[in-house]
């Protein structure tokens, strides 16, 4: 098999370089029972933030493929917001200071989260994400919005001072339009108006009210500590909030705007529209009109086609590849990748319409007689190739009758 369609180490950036299957199978056995430690995301004593926009996108760069647009409001929005922070903590008050809560629209599978998780690594912050759709107005069942705040004081070990600098990401927030079945919306309008109050400046205690272990461990101290406040409350101010959502339908709703005055349809595709969304559009689709006031900052995430899949892959440091070169080098055998092979899974990624989730999709579907078989021979490595991805049932069976 010639090499030269191989895609070079280069090429794939540096999170797909320096697997060494043999030194992997060697330290598999030495390292089972070690516990994987994620990067540390709380900020040290005190708070310290020194980035510019430009900074935060090029980081983005690393991990994210294309949402240029989206990167640079994010960076933009995320830096006036911990600069304002750092000021604030250094003794320069700004009392009228509007909250830059974020909206993230775009289909699945585009980066959104990505992003965010990306720039709180970097800055340095707790991070905490949920789907909108778990939560109900207090009082009934379901989430309550307010353990969100409580999830970053878990996150940071019950450092409330590093928590009040979180970032708190709420998926799926297109979930939580209004019915408009005349009934009460608990799960709707209710969770909008619970979190109105934490989206801008609220005080939520330590300890949920609902939690009768948590209260009976605030106010019963472990053996050498003295009691803790049972009071003790974690204010919002300073927690950034982004939310997200496919806002399927939202579209009409844009149309429908457009053609009432008398404006042109922007042409292109429909995701595209998005761009084009206002605040009346969010309102008419069953957003409250102070929830989604508080969300000033707003873009659009664009779709994914095959180009920008296969770059995915081949130049994003979080690329899918090296976990699958990981799960292969587990067992002593290098997995190499063909140029034509990863344009054929891009491809077939790009008809599922799920974005970059649709790489996996793909890739376990071609790959998994390959992960089943091979462990339990002596072959030490193959290609994925075009060939490879078309018919993995037939190159596994040459691979196996070659390595016998």
């Amino acid at each position: 098999m010639s090499s030269s369609n191989l895609v070079a180490d280069s090429d794939l950036g540096p999170v797909t370089r320096g697997i060494d299957p043999v030194k992997m199978a060697r330290a598999g056995r030495r390292h089972a029972m070690a516990a994987e430690v994620g990067p540390k995301t709380a900020a040290p004593e005190g708070f310290h933030f020194d980035l510019k926009p430009r900074d935060v996108k090029e980081h983005l760069d690393r991990f994210v493929i294309q949402q240029d647009e989206a990167k640079k409001v994010l960076s933009v929005a995320l830096c006036d917001h911990f600069q304002h922070v750092r000021m604030t903590l250094a003794g320069k008050k700004a009392p009228f200071y509007t909250k830059q809560n974020v909206l993230l629209l775009g289909p699945t599978g585009v980066g959104k989260t990505h992003l965010i998780r990306s720039a709180a690594e970097l800055i340095g912050v707790p991070f905490v994400k949920a789907d909108a759709t778990k939560f109900s107005e207090t009082g009934y069942v379901g989430g309550d919005v307010e353990d969100l705040v409580r999830d970053l004081i878990r996150r940071v070990g019950g450092d409330v001072s590093k928590a009040e600098h979180g970032i708190i990401y709420l998926d799926e927030v297109d979930k939580l339009a209004g019915s408009g079945s005349g009934g009460r919306d608990v799960s709707g309008k209710g969770v909008q108006i619970n979190l109105l109050k934490l989206m801008e400046d609220a005080d939520v205690p330590v300890v949920s009210p609902n939690d009768i272990m948590g209260q009976m461990q605030a106010v019963m101290p472990r053996p050498g500590q003295p009691p803790r406040e049972g009071g003790a409350t974690i204010n919002t101010r300073h927690i950034l909030f982004i939310v997200s959502g496919a806002f399927a339908g939202l579209t009409a709703h844009i149309r429908m705007r457009l053609a009432l005055t008398g404006k042109d349809v922007p042409a292109g595709r429909e995701e595209d529209l998005l761009e084009s969304a206002m605040t009346s559009d969010f309102i008419s689709y069953g957003f409250e009109p102070e929830f989604i006031g508080r969300l000033p900052v707003r873009v659009a995430c664009q779709p994914l086609g095959a180009d920008d899949l296969y770059d995915v892959m081949r130049r994003s440091e979080s690329s899918l590849l090296r976990q699958y070169e990981r799960a292969f080098a587990a067992y002593g055998i290098a997995v190499k990748w063909r140029a034509d092979g990863l344009r054929r899974i891009a491809k077939l990624a790009a008809t599922e319409g799920t974005g970059a989730r649709g790489l996996m999709t793909v890739c376990e579907r071609v790959l998994r007689g390959f992960k089943f078989e091979l462990p339990s021979t002596r072959i030490d490595g193959f290609a994925v190739t075009r060939e490879l991805v078309d018919d993995p049932k037939a190159a596994l069976a040459a691979l196996l009758k070659k390595g016998k």
